[in-house]
């Protein structure tokens, strides 16, 4: 077989024409076929070659190309894990290599489009970065590109977090680079402070180094540019963790120099009343305040330590008012070896290694009781949006891009394609149930689990906060029910946990998304039980969120349920509707459940909650655009 043996089996007519994706799907799986014949030897010189053909200038995107850089890749995956993409997988890895957000379903097999896509774009040689809402998805989805890639000579490489430079260059210098979405911009700003140090050396300081390295040009940096992205779940990545910049910080060690400022501010904050010295906008979280507020903090009887301050001491209060009363523990943190750590409001797992900024995270640990920890000294920051845009060619998959594709497209200039499922949803969705009291609402969602559990229909219960769970569990452990409690940290023992949710029998209880990417799978004696139930102890802000939840049951066209439960005092009514607790009181009976269905105003609420996230990010994006063009960072 011939060195172009894959490219001259493309059918000439694809050659400079513009195809629509679903019209290369013959020649791929025709070309796929006729490399099945071809030894291992033979199908890595057929990449070779159409590696010679990127070097010289071809496009990626060209049809001939698109068709005989897929077929390589799926042929590798057969042979490696003997799994066969099915025709709308193949439809999404060509939006993807068009730089698309392909809007698959939860269960359609999206590690497998990555992986395939990647195989494709590392045709180029100049590095293809995989991007994971976490570590552990990160490792694995490392693991197994692996093995299907080395077959057609490629390598691939994971960007351990807090790794070493050097561990972290040999994994840039990969055909294939795995890591989290994150970790790749904390990379990124790394590699900017060290060209900054570089260029303010002396010009003979640099000379020597050339000298030194015999006239080699050595890479300061980690990474070697930012051309292909591939984002998985590329809502959480893109959209939910954008809220917030990447900022690349350094810890101090010993108590905060301000613990005198935090520690009185905290005594302060509580004698202050609400609509008297402070307003709480709940929407917004935002708390500030008033004149009469301020007077009050100013007052002989209050003891300013003035000789540590490190901000105006209004500052120092208003962000003690938030400790006190915005952010609670086990739901926004959790307390743990005597620290602070903060709880992802998105899926519900504990951040390591992170600090809420200026002063906050140091009043909550006052409030708490626990060692006031000095501020991290900021060193670089860039907003996600900006990081992101900076790859020459990003795309990503997701199962939730409805009501965001206006978003993706006008800040990630990517544009989202529908990708129908291989097999038609049979997923059955209950009436929502709506409740006076979370008391009430618990009291039902355990009813309903014991219920479903004398059947053996597994039970997956998806809950906003890790307070919640925890009741939820007490109340299932007081009907002697078995379960198993998913809290935080996303890991491979969470992951096995929530694999085994769709055995018969099984009660699972998880903070919002834990085990996201996980395949659960759902055994034929469940299937006949009415395979997985879900229930969403509580809506979350974006509804995006509880159409994730729900799509983990009914996958690949199996039988599953889903329902929601709402209480009058979830965060999503009490900071966007606190007329319809109102109303869900009032229509209430004995049993503190209310016949009537508020899903119409309810589904409003999300909408609003999502549209000021969606303004959050933009100002966001603003400020960091408008600081980048006056310091030139």
């Amino acid at each position: 077989m011939s060195d172009a043996t894959t490219i001259a089996a493309t059918p000439g007519r694809l050659r400079n024409r513009v195809c629509e994706p679903g019209d290369l799907i013959p020649h791929i799986r025709h070309l796929s076929r006729t490399l099945c014949s071809c030894r291992d030897s033979e199908l890595e010189c057929e990449a070779e070659s159409l590696r010679r053909e990127h070097s010289v200038g071809a496009d990626h995107n060209a049809p001939e190309l698109l068709v005989a850089g897929i077929a390589l890749a799926t042929e590798a995956l057969r042979r490696s894990h003997s799994i066969e993409l099915y025709d709308v997988q193949l439809l999404a890895v060509i939006q993807l290599a068009r730089g698309h957000i392909a809007q698959m379903q939860t269960g359609e097999g999206k590690t497998f489009v990555a992986i395939t896509t990647a195989a494709h774009l590392a045709l180029a040689g100049r590095g293809v970065h995989v991007m994971t809402p976490n570590s552990y998805l990160a490792k694995r989805d490392a693991a197994t590109a692996e093995t299907c890639l080395a077959s057609l000579g490629m390598t691939v490489g994971l960007t351990p977090e807090q790794g070493q430079p050097s561990e972290k260059r040999l994994a840039y210098d990969c055909d294939v680079t795995y890591g989290t979405g994150h970790e790749f911009g904390f990379d990124y700003l790394r590699d900017q402070m060290t060209l900054r140090a570089d260029a303010r050396r002396p010009l003979g300081e640099r000379l020597l180094r050339d000298l030194s390295s015999g006239g080699r040009q050595e890479r300061l940096t980690m990474q070697r540019g930012l051309l292909y992205g591939i984002v998985d779940e590329a809502d959480s990545v893109l959209l939910d963790d954008a809220g917030s910049p990447l900022v690349l910080s350094l810890a101090a060690e010993g108590e905060a120099p301000d613990l005198e400022a935090h520690l009185a501010a905290r005594e302060v904050a509580r004698i202050l009343a609400e609509d008297v010295h402070y307003r709480w906008d709940i929407s917004t979280g935002h708390i500030g305040l008033t004149k009469e507020g301020r007077n009050r903090c100013y007052d002989d009887d209050i003891a300013i330590p003035a000789s540590v301050l490190l901000r105006p001491w209004t500052t120092y209060v208003e962000q003690a008012l938030r400790a006190l009363h915005v952010f609670r523990r086990n739901v926004h943190y959790v307390i743990a070896d005597d620290e602070v750590r903060i709880v992802d409001e998105t899926t519900g797992r504990i951040l390591e290694d992170r600090s809420w900024q200026d002063g906050l995270h140091q009043a909550i640990e006052a409030l708490e009781g626990l060692i006031v920890t000095p501020e991290k000294e900021s060193l670089a920051q860039i907003t996600r949006q900006r990081f992101f845009r900076q790859y020459q060619s990003l795309c990503g998959m997701t199962g939730t891009t409805t009501g965001c594709e206006l978003e993706f497209q006008h800040v990630y200039r990517c544009r989202v394609a529908e990708i129908p499922q291989n097999r038609p949803s049979v997923r059955r969705i209950l009436p929502r149930r709506f409740f006076a009291t979370p008391k009430a609402k618990h009291k039902a969602i355990v009813e309903d689990i014991a219920r479903l559990h004398t059947t053996r229909q597994p039970v997956l219960v998806g809950t906003q906060s890790i307070s919640d769970s925890d009741i939820i569990g007490e109340m299932l452990s007081e009907q002697g029910l078995s379960f198993q409690l998913l809290n935080g940290l996303q890991n491979a023992e969470e992951a096995e946990v929530v694999a085994h949710a769709g055995q018969p029998g099984a009660i699972t209880i998880a903070t919002n998304l834990a085990g996201r990417g996980t395949d659960i799978k759902v055994p034929q004696d469940a299937i006949a039980l009415g395979g997985l139930h879900v229930i969403v102890a509580e809506c979350q802000l974006s509804g995006r969120m509880d159409r994730q939840l729900i799509g983990r049951c009914g996958r690949q066209g199996e039988p599953g349920s889903a329902q929601t439960f709402v209480s009058a005092e979830d965060t999503l009514l009490k900071r966007f509707g606190k007329w319809l607790g109102d109303s869900i009181r009032r229509d209430a009976g004995a049993n503190r459940e209310t016949k009537g269905d508020f899903s119409k105003p309810l589904q409003r609420m999300q909408q609003a909650a999502e549209k000021q996230h969606r303004l959050r990010r933009a100002e966001l994006l603003r400020q960091d655009t408008a600081r980048d063009t006056l310091f030139g960072l």
